[in-house]
């Protein structure tokens, strides 16, 4: 399947920081990177790792420190180095939970139980939401354009207050939406004139393009349309994007997936998956009409799918899914040439991180790659049936039961066997992990170490634990305790 290669524009990498945010070296390394891949900018996505200060210092993160005032202007600066732009992304209506989680801040919401949404009747949050763009744009000298969000309202029209706006005839849920979004953009482009404002497109789709050519919005924002799914529909993308255009938004961008749009649990990488994203997203962009002007594409990286949820794929075992959709597009298909400059480049024999194998000297292996190992392997024995569904195992369905555990009425023979079995895979999976913790300790912070770590492994072996310690209580009531040592079970 081969496409022209994609037009002329930029091609930014989304740097999803709301969860397991790099250490400073490390992003520099990523940085280099990416550079030396032909991406052209950054996506930058802070949440509660900016140093919000003042009035918005309760915004920064507890668990981690957030970057520091300087670190977040030596990344800019070592980016501009290596000629990449930075584009800072701000959510400024729907997934504001880093925002709205704060008690001080639950009055702010659309509705109490919805963490995520602003209300946008209420001048405070405006002003809440101006002030968090002040601090990001004084911090970013010579900023040029700036992603203000605005995707997955939910819950939007659902508060009282849109209710009773809502009730004057006339009224839609889509012109609340655009009120407030048409208010913000206003108020960025009073403060800072030459701004180039982008926003999400997902909440503007199923508007009319009377809706859209009367929305406010008309010259003043510059959609970003995202499709992150293999089998992306490329005629009804194409038709969004001339409807756009047709509305007077002829500047839009598309955003595609290198990483974090599997599933909200993903530990490992496909490759292949997001390839086909990038495929189809050239088919997109070659049956556009001219009139329809690609500013770029963002290649985003989510981390989590929303501030609350679990970790997605790190980066590095997302790294080689990155180069393979960067030399997609720049080939218009994953050609020979195409996976031999990213085998060669990475230092890598296959694309799929779960079968590469190093090829090159240790000088031309891409930052991370030890970490993307061993996630590698401990991911494949958490997932192996023997370990993952031990419960359900034949013998411990069969000799261990709820109903035989709390009677402690079992088979001693059999009931050690099991014992013995557990405490190998805990054992094999502990030496695994432990390998994984000290390689993650030298490129994330400890409290993402720990997070990834509780929310992957502990799953696992919390029922395996469980059992050996329910072996042992049974056996108690049924064995004499001089014959505990021979079978490895603790006194």
């Amino acid at each position: 399947m081969s496409y022209p290669p994609w037009p002329k524009g930029k091609k930014l990498v989304h740097l999803d920081l709301k969860g397991a945010p790099p250490r400073v070296e490390y992003l520099h390394r990523l940085i280099e990177l990416f550079s030396e891949l032909g991406v052209d900018g950054l996506l930058v996505e802070y949440e509660d790792v900016f140093p919000y200060d003042g009035e918005l210092k309760l915004l920064q993160a507890t668990a981690q420190p957030a970057y520091s005032r300087d670190e977040v202007l030596s990344m800019q600066e070592f980016a501009r180095s290596k000629g990449m732009e930075v584009i800072p992304l701000v959510q400024t209506f729907g997934h504001m939970e880093f925002v709205l989680k704060h008690r001080s801040m639950w009055h702010l919401r659309e509705v109490a139980h919805c963490v995520g949404t602003l209300n946008p009747h209420r001048e405070e949050g405006v002003k809440v939401v101006m002030e968090m763009l002040r601090q990001v744009v004084e911090l970013h000298p010579g900023l040029s354009t700036l992603h203000i969000g605005a995707d997955e309202v939910y819950m939007l029209g659902e508060g009282e207050e849109s209710k009773l706006w809502l009730a004057s005839p006339g009224r839609t849920v889509e012109q609340l939406f655009l009120s407030h979004v048409t208010k913000v953009a206003r108020a960025v482009k009073e403060a800072w004139p030459h701004m180039t404002i982008i926003m999400w497109d997902d909440m503007m789709r199923g508007m009319s393009l009377d809706t859209l050519k009367a929305s406010g919005l008309v010259g003043l924002v510059q959609p970003m349309l995202w499709d992150y799914t293999p089998n992306l529909d490329a005629s009804k993308t194409v038709s969004l994007l001339e409807k756009y255009c047709s509305a007077g938004m002829a500047d839009l961008w598309a955003a595609s997936s290198f990483k974090g749009s599997t599933s909200v649990y993903t530990c490992v990488t496909s490759t292949q998956r997001h390839l086909d994203n990038h495929l189809q997203w050239l088919k997109v962009a070659a049956s556009l009409s001219p009139a329809v002007n690609m500013k770029g594409i963002a290649i985003t990286g989510w981390q989590r799918y929303d501030h609350l949820s679990v970790l997605c794929e790190l980066i590095p075992v997302a790294i080689p899914s990155l180069a393979v959709c960067l030399q997609t597009l720049l080939h218009g298909q994953f050609s020979a040439e195409a996976q031999s400059k990213v085998t060669g480049k990475l230092g890598i024999s296959s694309v799929e991180v779960e079968t590469m194998e190093m090829t090159c000297v240790a000088d031309t292996v891409f930052p991370g790659r030890r970490l993307a190992e061993l996630i590698v392997e401990l991911n494949a024995l958490l997932n192996s049936e023997d370990i993952r569904f031990f419960e359900n195992s034949m013998f411990v369905r069969g000799w261990f039961s709820p109903y035989q555990r709390q009677r402690k009425t079992v088979t001693p023979l059999i009931t050690m066997q099991i014992h013995n079995q557990a405490s190998l895979y805990l054992a094999t999976l502990q030496q695994k992990v432990e390998a994984v913790r000290e390689e993650m300790a030298k490129l994330y912070p400890d409290s993402t170490v720990q997070e990834w770590i509780e929310e992957h492994v502990s799953p696992v072996t919390a029922p395996l634990q469980r059992i050996t310690e329910d072996v042992a209580a049974c056996l108690k009531e049924m064995v004499p305790k001089n014959h505990f040592s021979s079978f490895d079970i603790a006194d």
